[in-house]
């Protein structure tokens, strides 16, 4: 059979002249037809039985070509091309397949290739294809070299340049074909004309070429395998992850095109559309009906363009097709399916010119030269404009500029007060080339680093006037980092930590040009294009591409293919299935969208196929609509027209669907065309609404799981809803081609578009009801009743170009499955999120609504004074300015301070709360709010930080803030990514002012570029937000520079590496994981042989190979690794690494950021607490890696090393930190390094609630400073041991920690340093409330489970006490101090936890108590036998009621001092009791009668008691030694811990009960005096060394007077501080009501007394200060000596 019959049986027609001719050389009639169908059928099922050999797939290396492989049953009705001896068969036995077999068939990544299924291989020609979606290549028309393998005797029509060829390699290396001409471009795929709607992207290497150029032969899927795939399709797994890629990839691996092309094709010019079926002559009559019709036509054709296309297809059956069907339009424009709604077609004129060329004969062909065909590259438009304003950017840092491509790290600095002085010095040792050893010297820390090199350099030169200076660096050794020579060398970080651990400065001079610059920008990089995909394929996503594009056309043309084999074929029941087929899987291609006309037009084929064959059917019952499909010919129509009519409505909607894909992948409308009116929004009274039509894409999963779904629709500005939201009807699923949730409800807002602001939000928040019968649920907890949030998507209402979004949107709705992967299917990789599609529907009106910004009057507005307001308004409003944070305004405030806006321009540091005060911002009130904006002072960078939140949503007001933020450094900056970072959610558009600001600030900072890189990586996993970070990190690595890019890919294959490792260490059983660790670090150091690689927690440190026997692992739950590696720089030390997998580390890092600020600011006031500050990044979702401090414990190691109740001894952490420090001068450093940095670690631990607080997360260096580790709690959110919570005490100071700092058991003057630093940190921290909230609430949206609301912010605003005063700050932590240091509970805690770490089954068991207040037994033996005992008073106690407690004092052998013990009445009625059981009565003595008349608890009972006890203790102790020495009364006089707690312990039995004890006094008083509102406060702070005549500890406390007061009503007292001469008070005595004069003429008496209980109190000491020597305006702190004065 030659070319020409191949030609001719497959629709095409020759065209030699002007006149249309039929060319036929050979006829086969239909009963031949037939029986060679059936006896290849027959074939085919024989071959099925048979053993299946496997198809090879051969890659031709030198060209690159694939060869052609075909089976022998590969058959057509016409044409049996050459076939190898190859066999294809079918081994799957469908039926017997399981559910869980089907899915891993499925997942097996050799499945396509393995078992490649016998397929039928048809020559098809699909004009609608050709005509309908086309290629305008960019070069000249001619004859291409053809995309096939092996030589080739035929050449290609000019118009037709090649049979399109998809280049893809596929997961399992299968690669279809090869091209041979290769574009260089981009392709695009684009609808005829100029149509705006429809583009995809190919891959740069896919020359596309429309079907009907040549026959091409398609296999048919054949309906064992249709069978097999639609199984498979049913799956909850391929549901789940492979909807879109299996369909799609099994249809491409099984495809192999066999082309055969006419020697004469290149005269074709027109296609016979009418002669569909090659076993019938062709029909030139009907050539004569198309152009009769076309008279009819240009009315349909001006709506749309597709009609045009589509007009060849309505042709084919000589009729007008139905306009609408079902609410569709055939053109693709959606209808209204409610009366509200006016959705517009979009006009086109002279369609017919542009779209189809008529011959003579009136039959329509494709263009020859109505236009040059060209590439056209379309993409989304927003993401275009956001790549030319990033190539703007890069152009303003050319390679050549040395600051901003310094190719180098410089060392960060921190501004810091000096608080050992300026003239501070440090000893400094500098390499220098040439010169054997370094050169040391000792210099200031205010020295600049210039001058620092200088004096470098006069080592090496005589004359430095001969010396550039400006052209030296000095490195740090070690790291591959520069000191900033404008700086002062104390300033740097890395001096700042040498200091810290007392470790020597070592630095290293080189000029620019011997510095390591491989990072930076090239002559290259800055000629280089920004593409923001091309750098990103090596980036590991944490969600899955639904959408490839690239097999949409090979199933398009698979879908033509069929349709054409169901027009020809006789039994169209199997052929219609196969197009169903067909339809399903481009529906799946394209996340499993099925629109409304694609489901009618399926139903409606169906209807036609069924129908009788000799049966003349009414058009009118099938057409849907209310129209009638007239025809020419006859009044009705035979059932193959019906099937054509139904397969042209089938193709337009699939079309339809095309285009509207395309369109949602675009971030606005399509741009208008030229001539459509515009309105302005503000002008617009309509009411906003849209229809939500459906969600598709639903997983099976859900159908078993949710009975019903719902939608929430809010419309949100400034993060507030505008209205309160709507809910949709709830339904259930549908089931179609995929299961789909279907409302079609038209949603309406009582909003005008006048009304709505230009960054008006619509969100969508899908809702599930759980099925209440269901067996399984996605959630652990079944028993929850309430719906589920499914997922959220939010839409700006206007887009980049400030239209109002209008049209069809299919918005991707991002979710993450909660079930559990099925048993026998591989288990899923990482943390994948899943999509769904909504389809929402919005107006499309005649005309264009654009938002317009009004114009604004920039005349200075009126300031007015803030002094001219009356009394009670200035000094209301000065209150609400002076608040730290505009996050407590109340509705009233608000209204009040917008109301006085004007007065406010003194104070700069307001405008957030004005800005948040205001009542709206409508479009009217714009002008007036902008122009007030404008005339503002500019704020600090970190106060306009705050119009970055969610508050501030208004374009204007975030350029604004930008641009007052780009006065920050860049080492503030990277301080500050992270929130810069989730700031980026709150801009409404791609192209932002703060996205350009960070990208430009990357280019000039490779610190910041680094950073920047690994916080976008994590912030992909963002299910809103992730495809914006995606766009964002292309641009950070398009213009960053191949040098940086090739480094951060680098670390980014390090951590997959280990990460990999991480996993198997912590999936081995215990006595293999090291085995595994080892084994598995081979592979990271295979890694280090080809590369160097910085560490992606620091960019400074430069790693060359790993240490493997130093690498370990951590015994903890996630089973961390540790890791050392070796610096790649000679004078550096070994690296250190943990690398965690299991835990999410990002709020580690947010702990540690707020940590390391709050560090800073301390700095910056001269407050160095010596705070540990290590580095923590998180890598990926739930994994990451650590900074390992050296020489440093937890304290659980060091306690237990003192047993398992090591945390209840007071001397471990002071002895362990002997160990390390053994000289008196080390020790006594170390203490200090451990009291300052106690200090900072209670302050911060408070202020950001840091919980579950164990030995396990303190740690403490050999040098003495103590830090925090393992954030997984904060912000209040407190472990819990049972019902109570394990952190009671609002930080950790223990008895141990307050040993070291006192420096011994009893309390020193070193304390009372502890707290000062304690207040005065906490002071610092309070000053900045409002920075941290506005950190903390930047962070909101990053999805840390602690901090999801503005509500959790609320501890943090509570723990700083804003509105308070210093002093009554300092009062309220010293409170806390003394709360922490008496909280048994978080000794309990360490304790608890030390069972735990220790894997103890138990502990041994003590005795059983045989008293019921004492938890142990006790002996003579231990505590000494007792030589006097009596009941020495009694006391009354309200505790928690009244009662009398008797006081028994003990004397024993041995002591000089009685001990004294509490006991109450019942307790001796025990004791008692509890003899009487082991000893008969006869050797007890009488026991005093309980039973008393009246009152009990009265003070004469009390004492009849306490004589009645006393003579029962002495019978007691004079009886049978077996009785007074047994166990039990040992234990009965056992001191308890509530004895040495209580009051009115007399250590002296002389002393006397009657007067206070004169004698020697001494000692100081500090006070802080300050007057306000009429108020003197006097606040007694501490007392220090104070003296007793018996040389016993005090028990002091503070009496005030203000003399002259005669009725002694002045009198004020602190509380009584327990057994000390240092105690501290910071209490606050407030006289209220006195006037500046009456004080004046005062004097203060102070008095301190020890509170005695046995005897009066006696005095300490005391002070007189008269007040007029006090300037009342202001506080005075001071200390004052104490004297023997007399006192009231």
């Amino acid at each position: 059979m030659d070319m020409a019959q191949i030609s001719s049986s497959n629709g095409f027609k020759q065209n030699s002249s002007s006149h249309l001719e039929s060319t036929r050389t050979s006829d086969v009639d239909k009963e031949e037809a037939l029986q060679m169908e059936a006896e290849a059928l027959a074939k085919l099922q024989k071959d099925r039985q048979g053993t299946d050999n496997q198809r090879d797939v051969e890659l031709s290396s030198s060209n690159r070509q694939k060869a052609q492989v075909f089976n022998k049953q590969d058959y057509d009705l016409m044409v049996f091309p050459e076939s190898d001896s190859k066999k294809r068969a079918v081994d799957i036995d469908v039926e017997k397949l399981t559910q869980a077999e089907l899915e891993k068939l499925l997942l097996d990544d050799n499945f396509e290739t393995k078992k490649t299924p016998a397929l039928p291989v048809t020559p098809v020609l699909s004009p609608s294809f050709s005509a309908q979606l086309y290629l305008r290549p960019t070069i000249q028309r001619g004859q291409w070299q053809p995309g096939l393998s092996g030589p080739s005797n035929y050449t290609l029509p000019s118009i037709y340049p090649s049979a399109y060829s998809k280049q893809a390699a596929f997961q399992n290396g299968f690669n279809p074909r090869m091209p041979t001409f290769p574009p260089t471009k981009p392709v695009y795929l684009s609808l005829p004309g100029h149509s705006p709607y429809f583009s995809y992207p190919l891959t740069p290497v896919t020359p596309f070429h429309p079907q009907g150029s040549l026959p091409i032969y398609h296999p048919v899927v054949s309906p064992d395998m249709a069978k097999l795939f639609d199984k498979i399709a049913s799956t909850s797994e391929f549901l789940k992850n492979g909807k879109a890629r299996t369909d799609l990839e099994i249809n491409a691996k099984a495809t192999v095109s066999n082309l055969q092309v006419s020697p004469k094709s290149e005269d074709i010019s027109k296609f016979d559309w009418l002669d569909l079926d090659p076993l019938s002559k062709p029909k030139v009559d009907n050539v004569e009906i198309l152009d009769h019709e076309e008279k009819n036509v240009p009315s349909l054709l001006a709506e749309d363009p597709w009609d045009a296309v589509l007009l060849e297809e309505r042709s084919l059956a000589s009729c007008h097709l139905e306009r609408k069907v079902n609410g569709k339009s055939l053109s693709g424009t959606t209808v209204t399916r409610s009366q509200s709604l006016n959705i517009r077609t979009t006009h086109v004129t002279k369609v017919q010119g542009q779209m189809s060329q008529k011959d003579p004969n009136g039959t329509s062909s494709l263009p020859t030269g109505s236009f040059p065909l060209q590439e056209i590259e379309v993409q989304n438009e927003e993401v275009a404009a956001f790549c030319q304003s990033i190539t703007k950017l890069k152009t303003k840092f050319p390679y050549t500029d040395h600051c901003t491509n310094p190719g180098y790290l410089l060392s960060p600095v921190t501004v810091q007060r000096n608080v050992c002085g300026e003239n501070a010095s440090v000893k400094v040792s500098i390499e220098i080339e040439g010169f054997q050893l370094p050169v040391t010297f000792t210099c200031d820390v205010s020295s600049t680093v210039e001058i620092i090199i200088m004096q470098a350099l006069c080592w090496v030169h005589d004359d430095l006037n001969q010396v550039d200076v400006g052209s030296y660096v000095l490195k740090v050794c070690g790291q591959e980092e520069v000191l900033q020579n404008n700086h002062c060398l104390g300033s740097h970080e890395h001096i700042q930590n040498c200091r810290k651990w007392d470790t020597e400065i070592k630095l290293q001079l080189l000029t620019f040009s011997a510095m390591c610059q491989i990072l930076a920008r090239t002559a290259e990089d800055d000629e280089t294009p920004v593409d923001l995909n091309k750098y990103l394929y090596q980036i590991e996503k944490p969600y899955k591409e639904v959408m490839t594009r690239h097999p949409v056309e090979e199933l398009l043309d698979s879908y033509h293919n069929q349709v054409e084999l169901a027009l020809k074929t006789e039994n169209q029941h199997r052929a219609v299935e196969q197009v169903i087929k067909a339809v399903r899987r481009i529906c799946s291609a394209l996340d499993g969208v099925e629109t409304l006309a694609i489901t009618e037009s399926v139903k409606k084929l169906k209807r036609a196929v069924n129908l009788p064959r000799s049966r003349s059917a009414d058009v009118t019952s099938l057409s849907g609509g209310g129209d009638a499909i007239k025809s020419s010919a006859q009044g009705s129509m035979n059932p193959e027209n019906l099937v054509q009519v139904s397969v042209n409505q089938l193709t337009a909607a699939i079309y339809d669907l095309l285009r509207l894909h395309a369109n949602s992948g675009r971030g606005s409308t399509e741009c208008a065309p030229s001539g459509r009116n515009i309105r302005e929004a503000w002008t617009t009274t309509e009411q906003l609404q849209f229809t939500i039509f459906a969600a598709h894409g639903i997983s099976s999963n859900w159908v078993s799981n949710y009975e019903k779904y719902y939608l929430v629709c809010s419309l949100s500005h400034n993060g507030k809803d505008l209205f309160k939201p709507i809910q949709s009807k709830k339904v259930g699923t549908y089931k179609n081609f995929f299961y789909l949730i279907k409302w079609d409800e038209l949603i309406i807002f009582p909003i005008q578009i006048s009304q709505l602001p230009l960054e008006s939000l619509l969100h969508l928040t899908l809702f599930g009801i759980l099925n209440q019968s269901s067996g399984s649920s996605p959630d652990s907890n079944k028993q929850r009743k309430g719906p589920e949030a499914l997922g959220k998507v939010s839409l700006p209402l206007f887009d980049f170009k400030r239209f109002l979004t209008c049209g069809t949107k299919l918005l991707y709705l991002w979710t993450s499955s909660h079930t559990n992967s099925i048993p026998g299917t591989l288990p899923r990789k990482g943390y994948v999120m899943e999509r769904i599609v909504l389809q929402v529907d919005f107006p499309s009106p005649t005309f264009d609504i654009i938002y317009t910004t009004p114009q604004v009057d920039r005349s200075i507005i009126q300031q007015h004074n803030l002094e001219t307001l009356e009394t009670d308004v200035r000094e209301k409003l000065l209150d609400i300015l002076n608040r730290d944070s505009s996050l407590g305004l109340s509705k009233e405030d608000k209204a009040f301070l917008w109301e006085k806006r004007y007065y406010c321009f003194k104070h700069p540091n307001c405008l957030p709360k004005v800005l948040a005060s205001a009542p709206n911002w409508k479009w009217a009130n714009l002008a007036k709010t902008y122009s007030l904006l404008y005339q503002w002072s500019p704020l600090y960078p970190l106060t306009a930080l705050e119009l970055l939140d969610s508050k501030f949503a208004d374009q204007e007001v975030r350029s604004l803030a930008v641009t007052w933020i780009e006065a920050i450094s860049d080492d503030e900056l990277t301080d500050l990514l992270p929130q810069f970072v989730q700031a980026l959610k709150y801009e409404i558009y791609l192209n932002s002012s703060l996205v350009r600001f960070l990208l430009s600030r990357a280019l000039g900072n490779i610190q910041i570029a680094h950073t920047l890189y690994w916080l976008l990586k994590d912030a992909l996993h963002d299910a809103q937000f992730g495809t914006r970070y995606e766009h964002v990190l292309g641009a950070l690595l398009s213009v960053g520079g191949k040098g940086l890019r090739e480094e951060l890919l680098k670390q980014t294959k390090l951590v997959q590496l280990l990460g990999g490792v991480a996993e198997k260490v912590r999936q081995a059983s215990g006595s293999a994981r090291q085995v595994v660790l080892q084994r598995s670090m081979e592979r990271v150091q295979s890694f280090f042989l080809r590369n160097k690689c910085r560490l992606p927690l620091n960019p400074s440190l430069v790693a060359k190979e790993l240490n493997i026997k130093s690498c370990s692992f951590f015994s903890s739950n996630a089973m961390p690794l540790k890791v050392t590696m070796v610096n790649a720089d000679p004078m550096g030390e070994e690296i250190n690494v943990m690398f965690k997998v299991g835990e999410d580390l990002r709020q580690d890092m947010l702990a540690l950021q707020m940590i390391k600020i709050m560090d800073k600011i301390w700095l910056k006031e001269g407050l160095d607490l010596r705070m540990v500050i290590f580095k923590c990044l998180s890598t990926g979702r739930d994994r990451g890696m650590v900074e390992l401090v050296p020489a440093s414990d937890t304290l659980r190691k060091i306690q237990v090393e003192y047993g398992v109740t090591g945390s209840f001894k007071d001397k471990p952490l002071a002895e362990w930190l002997r160990k390390y420090n053994p000289s008196e001068e080390e020790y006594e450093k170390a203490s200090e390094n451990f009291i300052y940095s106690c200090a900072g670690c209670c302050v911060a631990t408070y202020v950001l609630g840091i919980c579950d607080r164990h030995n396990d997360n303190i740690m403490l260096r050999s040098t003495g400073h103590m830090f925090h580790i393992d954030f997984g709690k904060f912000l209040g959110h407190a472990q819990m041991f049972g019902s109570f919570r394990r952190d009671r005490a609002p930080f950790v100071l223990t008895s141990d920690m307050a040993y070291v700092i006192n420096g011994g058991e009893k309390p020193t003057i070193r304390f009372q340093l502890f707290v000062d630093l304690c207040c005065q940190a906490y002071n610092l921290i309070r000053k900045q409330t409002n920075l941290f909230l506005n950190l903390l609430s930047l962070m909101i949206p990053s999805g840390l489970p602690e901090l999801t609301s503005i509500q959790d912010l609320k501890y943090v605003r509570d723990a700083l006490q804003p509105q308070t005063t210093d002093a009554e700050a300092t009062i309220f932590f010293t409170r806390l101090i003394e709360s922490s240091l008496g909280s048994i509970a978080t000794k309990f805690n360490f304790f608890i936890h030390n069972l735990a770490q220790l894997r103890f089954s138990g502990l041994p068991s003590n005795d059983e108590p045989i008293l019921s207040f004492s938890p142990k037994t006790y002996s003579f033996r231990q505590d000494g036998r007792i030589k006097e005992v009596s009941v020495f008073t009694y006391h009354k106690k309200y505790n928690p009621d009244k009662h009398y407690i008797y006081v028994v004092r003990i004397l024993r052998e041995g002591q000089l001092e009685p001990s004294f013990v509490f006991r109450t009445f019942d307790e001796f009625q025990e004791l008692h009791n509890k003899l009487s059981i082991i000893f008969p009565l006869w050797k007890l003595p009488g026991f005093p009668n309980k039973m008393v008349l009246g009152r009990t608890h009265i003070k004469d009972v009390a004492a009849k008691r306490k004589i009645e006890l006393n003579s029962y203790l002495q019978s007691l102790m004079s009886a049978s030694t077996d009785v007074a020495e047994c166990d039990l009364v040992c234990t009965f006089f056992h001191p308890l811990l509530r004895d040495e707690k209580a009051e009115g312990i007399a250590r002296s039995a002389d002393a006397s009960p009657f007067s206070p004890t004169p004698g020697q006094v001494g000692g100081s008083v500090k006070l802080s005096v300050s007057y306000r509102n009429g108020t003197l406060f006097i606040m007694v702070m501490h007392i220090k060394d104070l003296v007793t005549e018996d040389g016993t500890d005090p028990n002091p406390y503070v009496k005030t007077y203000l003399l002259p007061d005669t009725h002694k009503t002045s009198k004020r007292k602190t509380k009584v501080s327990r057994k000390t001469r240092n105690p501290t008070f910071n209490e606050m005595l407030v006289y209220s009501g006195y006037s500046k004069e009456t004080l004046r003429q005062r004097e203060l008496q102070l008095s301190v007394l020890s509170a005695e209980s046995l005897r009066e109190n006696f005095f300490l000491g005391g002070i007189t200060l008269p007040l007029k020597d006090f300037n009342l305006s202001k506080e005075t702190v001071k200390w004052y000596q104490l004297t023997a004065a007399t006192y009231l």
